[in-house]
């Protein structure tokens, strides 16, 4: 095992200096008064509510729902920064992602889909965000994560087929003013710096915060061509808040949130060169990618006698540009020649808007001394436009007769409206039962100009091509929802839930193949589980069983008449069916151990087709036969306010494959995370190392027909990273 070791040397005097500055900054601050922090004491599973308003406000173990949730505390002592990091304890849970930071697509049971459309959308402080572009930005001043897993369109609408991931923004303070600081820097040069103040500008009534960083690191991956590191990264990150709070009744909450990322290239080469020589490739042109995204949303909330009232207005713009070495090393006739180039560039504004109306806050509506109703009914609009532009050049490598030099250009502009009307409510009877029932009903319409051409030349295997076309497509869908929970005693609920999810149908923006249109995609879930509490209110734990229909699944699949690009078609059905367990043990006040486990089986049923061949039976792809975590954290009271602790956190993946046709996949395979930190009341400093004994994995890889030898090509995991991290409050 080969540890690079010289981006520690240039970091050492850095790292020096941080942690003297630190150590200053703590004696300082320790002569105020400053309060305690809040995350020092173990958070318990039973006593976490979820985030997101609309399953309301009942305690993780109260809801009859599969999910998982990442606090603010685990995000601090696990040092997650991503939301596919946040994501190592939610059973079933996957994110499949590559080095260029703007594509990451969640998976839920299987069910995924692709960046333009996911099966699993996430929300950002009640914004939904309907693109990966902009559902991969750093996490910054967030108070905790969702995972719900399971459709729940009755409630979310479009694009909620597998599940939701909910991330809800820390609150600014509205006494005092308060501030943190925290540096990073290990081996791959890398480097994250990040500060955070927040206080009152009006005590009670007007609170702000602001916090901001920089993060870098160098490429995992080198270029065999010139010896640079290919992927490497850099992003400039803030987030900016104000809260108001005139009286009792009215809250009004603006938060403003952005990312500018200037990376290097996808990590991509032949599966088979990849196995044999992890993170290498061959490039002879040195492509980048580069995003901003700007999101700033709008929350008011009004608390009446009758009914809650809340207002929630998002704007989501972002932009990407791309250039890569699209045969990425797989097929260079020539020394030092670039046999296909691609230019890709996209951009989106969304405007969304939803007003909501429930019942009020920890009041519900009585029906009789042993029966009570909760109740919410909103409706949703939104507005969205979608840009693409792509430049693909296939240069001569052989004579012109065989294969002429000639490029493929697309175009689209896409524009859809929607809007959306919902209402659940529950029924409560004798503290024990609760029956639950929902309804939504969504309409959408989509309009897109495409074009596409091919010229001067195409060659003999590829058509001519030189067509435009404008088309339009409206959609409409009902979605149920309804559970039955019955609490056998205090510490112990049952239940039993149906709900429905769906994916809006769409268009291929550069599809050359005529494949321009694809339909919406449907699932219906059936889920029977158990939760509670145990051993003196220590133990919180939850299972449950599920079997998922799933409908007209939506499949990104290879465009047989341009080299390296995908449509989006219908495959036909598939079932997903399987177990989660999740459990958080407070061994005492020092030590916590948690864990999660899923096993999961997702397969295509008969009838399903990819480009022609049969698919029924196959397995769908990037659906591990099984998904597990385990970890603990200790701490250790020293003398003078000292505190010692530790923290291991192991995953375990198992095998899954890559497309329809279960050519190829991964194997199963752990990775492990370990930190050891001092702290006191304002300070720590901690060393940390991620994938520990170095696993070598392909998580991602795509059909590569006709360019890769091993017809994929995929990208390498993260190698051991290690470091020192060091924060301060004051």
């Amino acid at each position: 095992m080969t540890l690079p070791t010289h981006s520690l040397h240039r970091a050492l005097p850095r790292l020096l200096a941080a942690t003297a500055l630190l150590s200053t900054c703590s004696a300082l601050a320790q002569q105020a008064d400053v309060k305690k922090d809040e995350q020092a004491t173990p958070v318990n599973l039973n006593e976490i509510i979820i985030s997101a308003p609309k399953l309301s406000d009942k305690t993780l173990l109260e809801l009859p729902i599969s999910a998982s949730v990442t606090t603010r505390k685990t995000l601090q002592d696990a040092g997650m920064y991503t939301v596919k990091d946040a994501a190592m304890y939610a059973p079933n849970t996957t994110f499949t992602e590559f080095s260029a930071r703007a594509i990451s697509t969640p998976r839920m049971r299987g069910i995924g889909g692709s960046p333009t459309n996911p099966g699993v959308t996430t929300y950002m402080d009640g914004v939904p965000q309907t693109n990966g572009n902009s559902s991969s930005i750093m996490l910054l001043d967030v108070e905790q994560i969702d995972f719900v897993r399971g459709p729940i369109g009755a409630l979310f609408g479009r694009n909620t087929a597998g599940g939701l991931v909910n991330i809800t923004s820390r609150r600014p303070t509205m006494k005092g003013w308060e501030g943190e600081a925290q540096t990073m820097i290990g081996n791959y040069n890398l480097q994250d710096y990040r500060a955070r103040v927040s206080g009152a500008l009006i005590e009670d009534v007007l609170g702000f915060s602001f916090m901001g960083g920089y993060n870098q690191r160098d490429g995992y991956t080198k270029n065999t061509v010139n010896g640079q590191p290919i992927d490497n990264r850099g992003s400039w990150f803030g987030k900016t808040q104000f809260l108001w709070t005139p009286d009792k009744q009215l809250e009004v909450r603006l938060i403003i949130a952005g990312e500018s990322a200037r990376d290097g290239d996808y990590a991509l080469n032949d599966v088979g060169q990849l196995r044999a020589n992890p993170r290498r490739s061959a490039r002879d042109f040195a492509g980048f990618t580069k995003r901003d995204v700007l999101m700033p949303t709008l929350q008011v909330t009004w608390h009446g006698d009758s009914f809650d009232f809340t207002s929630t207005t998002g704007l989501v713009w972002w932009k990407t540009q791309d250039t890569t070495d699209l045969d990425y090393s797989t097929f260079n006739f020539v020394p030092g020649g670039t046999f296909l180039l691609r230019n890709n560039r996209q951009q989106q504004t969304t405007w969304s808007q939803e007003f909501r109306f429930s019942n009020p806050k920890g009041v519900p509506v009585t029906i009789s001394d042993s029966a009570f109703l909760t109740w919410q009914a909103g409706t949703f609009f939104f507005d969205q436009t979608f840009q693409q532009t792509t430049f693909q050049n296939q240069d001569n490598v052989f004579f012109p007769v065989f294969i002429p030099a000639n490029t493929t250009n697309t175009a689209a502009h896409l524009h859809d409206q929607g809007i959306g009307t919902y209402a659940q409510a529950t029924l409560t009877a004798w503290k024990k039962l609760d029956v639950t029932a929902g309804l939504r009903w969504d309409l959408e319409h989509k309009q897109a100009d495409l074009s596409a051409s091919r010229g001067p030349v195409a060659p003999p295997f590829l058509p001519s091509l030189d067509a435009s076309s404008r088309t339009s497509r409206s959609f409409s869908q009902v979605t149920p929802q309804t559970s039955v929970a019955y609490r056998f005693t205090p510490g112990l609920m049952g239940y039993f839930g149906f709900a429905g999810g769906y994916k809006a149908g769409g268009f291929n923006t550069a599809s050359v193949t005529g494949r321009t249109n694809y339909d919406q995609e449907r699932t219906w879930n059936y889920e029977v589980g158990l939760k509670g509490r145990a051993l003196q209110d220590k133990l919180g734990f939850q299972l449950a069983l599920f079997y998922t229909d799933w409908r007209n699944l939506q499949l990104n699949t290879p465009n047989g008449a341009s080299l390296a690009t995908y449509d989006i078609v219908n495959a036909g059905n598939a079932a997903s069916k399987g177990i989660e367990l999740s459990l958080n043990y407070q061994a005492t006040s020092s030590w916590t151990l948690f864990g999660s486990a899923g096993l999961q089986t997702a397969r295509f049923l008969s009838g399903s087709m990819d480009n022609g061949a049969n698919i029924g039976g196959n397995k769908v792809p990037y659906t591990p036969n099984y998904t597990a975590a385990v970890g603990t954290q200790y701490n250790w009271e020293l003398t003078h306010g000292w505190t010692l602790y530790a923290r291991a956190d192991v995953q375990f993946l198992g095998g899954f494959v890559y497309d329809s046709t279960n050519q190829a996949g991964q194997n199963a395979y752990t990775l492990a995370n370990f930190r050891l930190g001092v702290r006191r009341a304002t300070w720590y400093s901690e060393f940390f190392v991620n994938n520990a004994f170095n696993t070598r994995y392909i998580p991602t890889a795509i059909p590569f027909p006709g360019l890769a030898a091993s017809g994929y090509v995929g990208e390498s995991g993260a190698p051991l990273t290690c470091g020192v991290r060091a924060g301060i409050k004051f």
